[in-house]
């Protein structure tokens, strides 16, 4: 999946089959962070820590944010919120 077919997919009722943090990041392009976080919560490796980390800065919880950039190993985002959904939509979709 590329992508252009993962945003095609935030038209849809439902989350498409994938794994969640993607599914995570789905939920936050819809709007529903409170969703987004909630499944974020559940996924307990770095790819998980790099969407929560997302989601709190998001939220402009930046010292949240911070723990869990460290947690996910990723350097803390400074460019667009937009951008960096992107960039995990894109990084995740390329190591499944």
């Amino acid at each position: 999946m590329t992508l252009s077919d993962f945003t095609a997919t935030l038209k849809n009722a439902a989350a498409p089959d994938l794994p969640p943090a993607l599914v995570a990041l789905w939920h936050d392009a819809r709007g529903d962070w409170d969703m987004a976080h909630k499944v974020a919560q559940d996924v307990n490796d770095r790819r998980g820590a790099w969407v929560h980390a997302y989601l709190h800065r998001k939220e402009g919880d930046i010292g949240n944010a911070r723990y869990w950039y460290g947690e996910a190993q990723k350097p803390e985002a400074t460019d667009s919120l937009e951008a960096e959904w992107e960039r995990i939509v894109s990084e995740l979709l390329n190591t499944e």
